[in-house]
């Protein structure tokens, strides 16, 4: 089993003396479990090399997002007050191990396995004459004439390199054109040049082979200096700071501003560089010292420089047989295709649990309220919808047939900020009322609300969910939908798209908790509540599923009631700053992880305290910006029987899952869990975890 070394990281070792958990180191951890996937032999091969680029996906993010702060130390006039250097060299060290346990998996099992199965990236010195010339006519034909060099002179400074992107610093000696010896020039490749190309059949055999635009282009790269002899030469990649930062106080429009921050993000400040492991030293200090990165930011790796793109190598293998049987989510077991949606929410509220249950529901609620004649105005949230949605088109088609349509755009989502402004103004431009949420704080709610006349009334039917409006990503993410005509539920709805709109006022809400004014403080009360019947001999006891876990008031009111006697269990995806069991102080309390086909994403928090029980569905983490620096929402469900269903489904199949799970001990670290066979398939007689039994479970009721 490969894994990053962490035996010589203390995982409390933390930026801040605390006795939480860092949330770095947390975050590095989580992704050592997402590695795991990739090195398990029962995992069809290609989604071991899928797991191996969602890793590298998610590294890049944690250096665009969370890396800033460590790699300061090489800039002049750095304030070294804020920089535990303790810390940063223990978070470089665990982050160094990943990487290399990434490299050596990729080198020595998933390319090694895909050679076995005929498929390979043959690199040039495996290269047949005619595979050479083919190579050389592709490269003269597609890649040389979308190349230019750049020598380094006093009047050819460095040139500007894009955030991730690809390129190559290269070591020339004897003269250029005009007699001097200017010896360092930059190759910058693409982004539109294919990362893979298949050779074709004829040159191939009975195998399926490759080359990459990085082998094609280090291949020939005395052929981009004619006269001049090439000598040390890397591939490099450079990772920048990339979290969009605006003054919102001080610009007149959001929309405007954060367009023309898009356009400075590929060259913010650089956090990582990426070089071949066998780049020479004098290049590899040149080009920290060019990006003034210290040299723990550099990495030597043994393979491409970007991982995430051998996604494309994936996608042109194309063998269903390396691949995960294909799924196919069944449509909401509680709705009928043969009875209108609203007319079936009026009977009692609908759980959709995705991707076990289609997404295909909720667009069949919104479809239906856009021909609905008697719709009358349709408002929605949109944090991320992706660049291609159906239901964008279908809010468009909402407004050409006359129907009132605000939608409440979060314009700061992370890396989907474009997209997200595209839709603004195609929306704005048809006649749609767009609004952007709430001056410094985030619109995270997952929102639909459905107006409509009924008489002499008009009647509203709602949808929340613990997760976005992206029918793509509703295939991969656990989440659940909630559709209601609860008036209570859906009057709040209506006050707190009023408070979006127009932010006069913090409305008064009967059902929903709307952060940043009260869920922290009512989560807190909860877990008091529980605490307190605890101490008094009564029954405590606290389920919760979220993705991270790092707000310390919240952190703190669970060590409370864990000390009180409230059993505690935590299903935390990713970071998590609450250490677990630990002796005298956590001893209540137990963490564990799951991590498995799908991405977890549902968030459910249950509290029992005596008699009173209650549970929650909710879009926010318990993290301190979903508290107080996001507009979230959390929900009751009242409705008994879909309350065990919650629990049954995304609470109790997960504590007994003894596959998937990891759970945290009380140093911090993870440890697989490896419990009793469950009863699965007649056919795979295998273990399955909890993603596994949802799965057969809904495919049964198909």
């Amino acid at each position: 089993m490969i894994a990053p070394d962490t035996s010589t990281v203390n995982p409390t070792d933390s930026l801040v003396d605390t006795h939480w958990l860092d949330r770095d180191m947390s975050l590095l951890a989580f992704n050592a479990r997402v590695l795991h996937w990739a090195q398990k032999p029962d995992v069809p091969l290609l989604e071991r090399l899928r797991y191996l680029t969602i890793v590298s996906s998610n590294l890049d993010e944690f250096f665009e997002v969370r890396a800033a702060l460590y790699t300061s130390l090489a800039k002049p006039k750095v304030d070294l007050s804020a920089i535990d250097a303790q810390a940063q060299a223990a978070l470089s060290q665990v982050a160094h191990s990943l990487v290399d346990a990434q490299y050596t998996l990729y080198n020595d099992a998933l390319m090694p396995a895909l050679a076995k199965e005929g498929v390979r990236v043959v690199p040039h010195g495996d290269r047949s004459l005619a595979q050479q010339r083919w190579v050389k006519s592709f490269f003269e034909r597609e890649v040389r004439p979308l190349l230019l060099p750049v020598g380094l002179d006093p009047a050819h400074p460095f040139p500007q390199v894009a955030n991730k992107s690809l390129n190559f610093i290269v070591r020339l000696s004897g003269h250029d054109a005009f007699g001097r010896d200017n010896e360092i020039a930059i190759v910058k490749v693409p982004r539109s040049l294919p990362r893979f190309i298949r050779l074709p059949d004829k040159l191939s055999g009975k195998r399926t082979l490759f080359v990459s635009i990085s082998s094609v282009i280090r291949s020939h790269l005395k052929d981009l200096f004619p006269g001049r002899t090439v000598g040390d030469f890397s591939q490099f990649r450079v990772t920048r700071h990339s979290d969009l930062s605006v003054d919102e106080e001080d610009v007149k429009n959001l929309r405007t501003a954060l367009r023309q921050g898009l356009v400075h993000r590929n060259y913010g400040q650089a956090v990582r560089l990426e070089v071949s492991a066998g780049c020479a030293e004098p290049l590899a200090q040149m080009l920290l010292r060019q990006f003034e990165l210290p040299v723990s930011a550099l990495y030597r790796v043994h393979g491409p420089v970007n991982l995430v793109r051998l996604s494309q190598l994936i996608d042109l293998v194309d063998q269903p047989k390396w691949l995960f049987p294909r799924y196919e989510a069944s449509y909401p077991h509680q709705l009928a295709t043969t009875t209108p949606i609203i007319e079936q929410i009026k009977t009692g509220d609908v759980l959709i649990h995705q991707p076990y249950e289609s997404f295909d529901g909720v667009l069949a609620f919104l479809r239906e309220a856009v021909n609905d004649p008697a719709v009358l105005a349709i408002k929605q949230t949109i944090y991320r919808t992706g660049s291609d949605s159906v239901l964008m088109e279908l809010l468009r088609q909402a407004v050409q047939r006359g129907k009132e349509v605000t939608v409440v755009v979060e314009l700061k989502a992370r890396f989907d900020e474009e997209a997200n402004i595209n839709w603004a103004e195609k929306l704005e431009y048809i006649g749609a009322q767009v609004v952007y949420g709430v001056v410094g704080l985030k619109t995270h709610a997952k929102m639909l609300l459905v107006s409509r006349r009924e008489g002499h009334n008009i009647c509203r039917y709602g949808h929340l969910s613990t997760g976005n409006y992206n029918p793509k990503t509703a295939r991969l993410y656990t989440d659940l939908s909630y559709l209601t005509a609860n008036t209570k539920i859906t009057q709040d709805m209506e006050a707190v798209f009023g408070l979006l709109a127009n932010q006069s006022r913090i409305p008064r809400l009967g059902k929903l908790i709307l952060a940043p004014f009260a869920l922290q403080r009512s989560l807190i009360d909860w877990v008091e509540k529980t605490a307190k019947a605890a101490a008094a001999g009564a029954a405590g006891r606290i389920i919760l599923k979220m993705n991270s876990l790092t707000d310390e008031k919240l952190m703190e009111a669970l060590v409370n009631a864990g000390q009180a006697g409230v059993q505690v269990d935590l299903i935390v995806r990713g970071a998590c700053m609450l250490p677990a069991q630990r002796a005298g102080f956590t001893d209540n309390i137990r963490v564990r992880s799951i991590i498995g086909r799908f991405l977890e994403h549902s968030r459910v928090f249950y509290f029992s305290a005596g008699t009173q029980e209650a549970l929650y569905l909710s879009s926010a983490d318990w993290m301190n910006r979903n508290m107080l620096r996001r507009i979230e929402l959390a929900w009751p469900v009242e409705d008994a029987a879909l309350r065990r269903r919650i629990i049954d489904e995304c609470l109790t199949t997960y504590l007994q899952d003894s596959v998937d799970a990891w759970t945290m001990q009380a140093d911090g670290h993870y440890v697989q869990v490896h419990g009793t066979r469950s009863r699965s398939t007649a056919k795979t007689k295998l273990p399955m975890g909890a993603q596994g039994k949802l799965m057969a479970r809904y495919s049964a009721k198909s």
